[in-house]
């Protein structure tokens, strides 16, 4: 089955906590989603489990050259950068931070490419500093749908801030609208 859509959500401090009320009974979608959530690597596994136990989709930690599949979550690996290879592979690499972080959302979402038949999603969830405001503009620059975690619900509202202040986001929401609004995208 071709993939059709893509969301990349990044998120920072307070993140696990939205991306789990996020994910909690989201069925599964028609498409994937690459979650770049700033973490330890300790904590990688057992996040990944804990979100695996809240969605019907899967949920993954990708090694180098994976394949995306519809229906799939994939969590970046601290430490590594994600990129996506035309849209249907991912590539992660060592490399120098970007925005002081690595894995970076801008890096990820950057990646992406415009494809006519492909929706893309870009969602910027509560965090400091301004990772991802590039990504945004970026996904905004190819046609997608860009969407920032609103300033009630973030436990840190600096990198939604900065999204929405590029002028570049469609939807300002809670974790509850931004779960809504993926099911409808990605239905």
């Amino acid at each position: 089955m071709a993939l059709s859509n893509i969301a990349i959500i990044g998120s920072s401090a307070g993140g696990p906590r939205i991306l789990k009320e996020i994910f909690t009974e989201l069925p599964v979608l028609n498409g994937s989603i690459i979650v770049i959530q700033h973490m330890p690597e300790f904590v990688n596994k057992s996040f990944t489990e804990e979100l695996n136990r809240l969605t019907e989709m899967e949920v993954v930690i990708p090694d180098y050259g994976h394949e995306i599949a519809p229906g799939t979550v994939y969590i970046a690996p601290s430490e590594y950068h994600c990129e996506l290879i035309n849209n249907s592979k991912i590539r992660l690499y060592k490399g120098e931070k970007v925005n002081f972080v690595c894995p970076s959302i801008d890096v990820t979402m950057k990646s992406v490419v415009k494809r006519s038949y492909m929706n893309i999603i870009g969602i910027i969830l509560t965090g400091m500093g301004s990772d991802g405001k590039e990504g945004i503009r970026h996904i905004n620059s190819i046609y997608g749908t860009t969407i920032a975690q609103d300033k009630y619900s973030s436990i840190i509202f600096g990198m939604p801030k900065e999204a929405i202040e590029t002028g570049c986001v469609d939807y300002v929401l809670n974790p509850e609208q931004i779960k809504e609004k993926l099911i409808e995208l990605m239905s």
